[in-house]
């Protein structure tokens, strides 16, 4: 039986090719990169550098400012506080926090794009590989703006590598749930490097550089992928995210409504809304 993925990725590369032109695109010059492809060992869902522990234990290389709105996130979250992880509210992971590919997704190369279509908040990545340049102005994203070059970096006239440039991308969002933060200014540059692993084409890599204000360096982490096998694929679901109900944002401040329809702090020492225009 067909899946939802599997028809998506069919019609896109169906139409596209209409547009340009059968004959524009050699299937033969790019990577195999079908199927369903999922998390590589482990569960690394947790923390944006997989090979290290979540929290203060993924040594991000914030300025001092950023650090200290980090460990604020932390305790604030220690407290029980929430708000630290956009996610938790239905906002978007965006990009380069997608990738990290919590639930399955798959890739559809075109002549002009490559598609990234992830299951989870039903997210679609476009990379342009038509050759343009950054427009001058374009509304930001949480996917944000990517342009893409493909290399052939064996020389044997087959493409095996997709650099991408991502800018634009749009917040609130964060590295993982730990609420490692980027600049508020939204200058974000996020650089990737997507290529299958040389000993086995089932596994396919993504070193993703990111380059922020909230950073005293550029940031660089590798996420990897498995391609299930038929016998190991899943099935597509609709993944929705449904937001608490329960909690209210009151001027940035996040408070619990408790079962008698009044506000409740959510961690301690946390003061209540300005009540200014009240009685």
């Amino acid at each position: 039986m067909c899946n939802l993925g599997s028809l998506v990725a069919a019609a896109l590369t169906a139409t596209l090719s209409a547009l340009t032109g059968a004959q524009a695109f050699d299937e033969s010059k790019y990577p195999n990169w079908k199927g369903q492809w999922v998390q590589f060992g482990g569960n690394q869902e947790l923390s944006w550098d997989p090979t290290k522990p979540p929290g203060a234990g993924q040594q991000a290389p914030l300025t001092a400012e950023y650090q200290a709105i980090f460990e604020a996130n932390v305790k604030r979250a220690a407290e029980g506080g929430s708000g630290v992880d956009p996610t938790a509210r239905c906002i978007p992971g965006g990009v380069p926090r997608v990738m990290i590919a919590a639930r399955p997704m798959e890739i559809a190369i075109t002549p002009d794009a490559t598609y990234f279509m992830l299951e989870q908040f039903r997210t679609l990545r476009r990379v342009y590989t038509d050759g343009r340049k950054f427009p001058g102005f374009f509304e930001p994203s949480f996917t944000g703006y990517s342009i893409g070059e493909w290399r052939d970096t064996e020389g044997n006239g087959r493409y095996d590598t997709l650099l991408i440039e991502t800018r634009g991308i749009k917040g609130p969002h964060t590295y993982d749930a730990s609420g490692i933060p980027f600049h508020k200014d939204g200058q974000t540059v996020v650089n990737e490097k997507v290529y299958a692993d040389k000993a086995d084409p089932n596994i396919l890599h993504d070193e993703i550089t990111t380059a922020d204000h909230a950073l005293t360096r550029p940031w660089t982490v590798t996420r990897s992928y498995r391609r299930a096998g038929q016998e190991q694929l899943l099935d597509w679901s609709e993944h929705l995210c449904i937001d608490d109900q329960s909690r209210v944002v009151i001027a940035g401040q996040i408070y619990k409504l408790g079962p008698e329809g009044l506000l409740m702090p959510v961690h301690q020492g946390q003061r209540p809304p300005d009540l200014g225009y009240f009685k």
